[in-house]
């Protein structure tokens, strides 16, 4: 997507007065003085007045420089970077009222992808929601600007982040049995760490990554696109709100009264044995994350579902006897046990068979995947990391300093490096008490120093090479479908087998893993959001140190909110669901942090963990085959690509959860082909006020079922027994929810054509 020229400079007419001598001919012509961009805000307004007497020079990439091309030949998006606000031109940024609302987006955020994150192991970058946001509520003061809209939507899309690396990994210590209840001072420690470690690991691969490589950075494009046409009038802030008031009210209707099913799974015989079966949870939000990603990831989701549901389990039930299947479940599990046992009922057994071998299919494919991205990527990440490094050595004077363009000042190397000393301390402290064996306590002559310190070096190697990963899948296919999972999955790997090598028995090493693991993928998704924040600035004019504060302060606000949402979540689901409950249940699967748990777990102690290997190794060659069908298609040319990471996502979540992010999919898919063929243009990214219907269906539905959770974690039910096993009320109403946000995308082309 090619970034939009500022509107003044595209309309605007020949100044007045005698001309310019034109260039010699076969000389080139120089560049263009840029025109303050259009505004209604008193401080813009004053901008007239300072149009600058010569262009700032612009680092922009060359043909053949870095930034021609993405590694696999697909084009960058080169933009012409004349800034919308020009670099000698100093607007208000952090501002008192855009801190308040950034850091109150950034908890209400967070905290909706956290359950988004819990129920369908997919997050959605938040950016381009809290900028719609910013836009409507900044309106309402007699001074606002642009650059003040983007540091809001910079200061509560940490929130996102910082909540897609907790939810990935600190459930798992609950799933593994460490924790009883989330721990509420290890979980904020974790996410405010991490996430300012995120902050200063990528701050030498900023000019890197978006001046010099140029790379894409999807929704930090769509971002910027979405603020400027906010100055000029539209801001799509009707459309959040409709999808947040419906995706609101679905949730309550289904879960809060009990008016009808939350989820509907049909399930048959094949033969004597083999069961098959299909089911849909019904789920607004759900379908606005599949509208968000779009057909093809979507598609390959729902494949993924679609063949454990429908041949997997199949062949497990039918081939493997009756005992067999008894004896991968644990004895914790006596209600799986007895239903196997007796084959009865068929939708008990088919989820029992799911969870404890079919779905372990996906772990060996997400194992897979994960260390396929990192292959696959080796080179422009050595060349991001080796580049990053080398600036960050580099020494500058005060002079040079004083020359940066406004637009080019971030923070300092020495301030960098101190940060990251600083925040090393209490990480060296924390992992020799975690690390301790049980029962020491506080006695610091327990504490196990020489563990710590190898856990720290891990932490602090891993956590800048995995940032620059993070920040490097990033800007070629955005935050929403970074596969920064399989990042963190081998982060855990290293950090298990290094502790495994220094003694560290299996009560403690799992949950040590795990919470280096949390730091790296906290880390290291700061560091993509963190990238996407900064090439919206890059385009609009914003100083780059001011955003990097900026963030730091959202994830630290954001981290003090998680683990309370987390627990409620935790503590609704097991008192509505009892043992079926909880995290890596069907209602809250934790796709993410259930693969944490048995990958710790296993490495630590492969006979107590019972993981089903030969299931796992299955994953890991149908991975392989994904891979290499892949790389056919890319050969080819092909539009149709196969990531290894979004099917292996679909083959560990239920049935249920895939099939609905494929009816969003198949709508948004269905939507851009009415508006091609109306227009004759794709259907706009940043700017498509169906996006924005879907963001408001994840958020409203996500705030609606923290509230449920927390009324009934303190035993309040608003709950009716009449329609719990009534399906098509709920069915149809989604399909109207589907209907309303297809209209809304294509409103406005309806209203020209009529």
């Amino acid at each position: 997507m090619q970034s939009s020229p500022c509107p003044r400079v595209a309309a605007a007419k020949a100044p007045k007065g005698p001309t310019k001598p034109q260039p010699a001919p076969g000389k080139k012509a120089p560049p263009l003085k840029p025109f303050p961009p259009p505004t209604n805000t008193a401080p813009v307004r004053e901008a007239k007045s300072l149009i600058p007497s010569s262009e700032a020079p612009v680092a922009v990439p060359k043909p053949g420089e870095p930034g021609g091309s993405e590694p696999h030949g697909t084009p960058h998006l080169h933009h012409t970077n004349v800034p919308y606000i020009p670099a000698n031109q100093s607007l208000p940024e952090v501002t008192l009222k855009a801190v308040v609302l950034g850091m109150i987006l950034s908890v209400i955020l967070g905290a909706a992808n956290t359950y988004l994150g819990l129920k369908a192991g997919i997050t959605v970058a938040a950016a381009i929601p809290a900028a719609v946001v910013s836009l409507g509520v900044l309106r309402m003061f007699r001074k606002h600007n642009i650059l003040e809209n983007n540091m809001v939507q910079t200061i509560a899309s940490a929130g996102s982040a910082v909540a897609s690396g907790i939810l990935f990994t600190i459930p798992a210590l609950w799933i593994l049995g460490h924790w009883e209840h989330i721990h509420y001072v290890e979980t904020t420690l974790i996410g405010v760490v991490g996430g300012l470690l995120g902050v200063f690991f990528t701050v030498p691969l900023r000019r890197a990554l978006i001046v010099e490589e140029n790379l894409a950075f999807p929704e930090g494009v769509a971002t910027a696109e979405v603020l400027k046409s906010g100055e000029t009038g539209g801001s799509g802030l009707g459309a959040l709100l409709v999808g947040g008031l419906m995706g609101a009210t679905f949730k309550f209707v289904s879960s809060g009264i009990n008016m009808f099913a939350e989820s509907t799974l049909s399930v048959w015989r094949m033969g004597r044995d083999a069961l098959q079966g299909f089911g849909a949870d019904l789920s607004a939000a759900l379908v606005g994350v599949g509208y968000i990603v779009g057909l093809r990831i979507a598609s390959l989701v729902f494949i993924g579902g679609g063949f454990v549901w429908l041949v997997a389990i199949p062949v497990i039930t039918g081939t493997f006897a009756n005992a067999d299947l008894v004896g991968g479940i644990p004895s914790t599990d006596p209600a799986c046990i007895d239903a196997t046992k007796a084959m009865a009922p068929l939708e008990k057994v088919s989820g029992c068979v799911y969870k404890y071998h079919a779905r372990y299919l996906g772990v060996g494919a997400m194992l897979v995947g994960g260390l396929w991205s990192l292959i696959k990527l080796r080179k422009p990440l050595v060349r991001a990391v080796t580049h990053g490094l080398r600036k960050a050595r580099g020494a500058q004077s005060k002079e040079a300093a004083a020359a940066v363009p406004r637009t080019e000042v971030e923070l300092s190397a020495r301030t960098t490096f101190l940060g990251i000393a600083f925040l090393m301390v209490p990480m060296f402290f924390f992992y020799a008490w975690v690390t301790a064996p049980a029962g020491t306590g506080f006695e610091l002559a327990g504490w196990n120093w020489g563990v710590a310190a190898v856990m720290a070096v891990i932490m602090a190697v891993t956590g800048f090479l995995f940032s620059a990963v993070g920040a490097y899948m990033a800007g070629l296919v955005g935050s929403s479908n970074n596969p920064i999972s399989g990042v963190t999955i081998l982060t855990l790997m290293v950090s298990a087998f290094s502790l495994q090598f220094l003694g560290v028995d299996s009560m403690v090493g799992p949950a040590a893993t795990i919470f280096v693991a949390g730091i790296i993928a906290v880390g290291g998704s700061i560091a993509s959001d963190n990238l996407q924040d900064l090439k919206a600035g890059y385009m609009l004019g914003a100083t780059p140190r001011k955003q990097q504060a900026m963030i730091a302060i959202g994830a630290v606000v954001s981290a003090f909110f998680i683990a309370p949402v987390l627990q409620i979540l935790l503590e609704g689901d097991v008192q509505k669901y009892g043992a079926d409950g909880g995290f890596g249940s069907a209602t809250l699967p934790s796709a993410q942090s259930n693969l944490m748990a048995a990958v710790s777990g296993g490495i630590f102690d492969p006979a107590k963990a019972g993981l089903p290997y030969p299931i796992i190794g299955i994953g890991m060659l149908l991975a392989v085959i994904l891979i290499v069908a892949d790389l056919i298609q890319q050969r080819r040319g092909a539009k149709f690509r196969v990531p290894v990471m979004a099917v292996a996502v679909g083959m560990y979540l239920p049935i249920g959860t895939s099939t609905p992010i494929f009816f969003g999919g198949l709508i948004a898919f269905v939507a851009g082909w009415i508006f091609h063929k109306r227009t004759g243009a794709e259907m706009p990214e940043g700017s498509n006020p169906g996006i924005l219907f879907a963001s408001g269906l994840i958020a409203g539905e996500a705030l609606m079922g923290i509230l449920t959770s927390a009324l009934a974690s303190a035993g309040i039910t608003l709950r009716t027994p009449m329609a719990e096993h009534l399906e098509w009320p709920g069915a149809v109403l989604l399909a109207y929810i589907g209907f309303v946000m297809g209209y809304v995308a294509l409103r406005k082309v309806w209203r020209k054509a009529a």
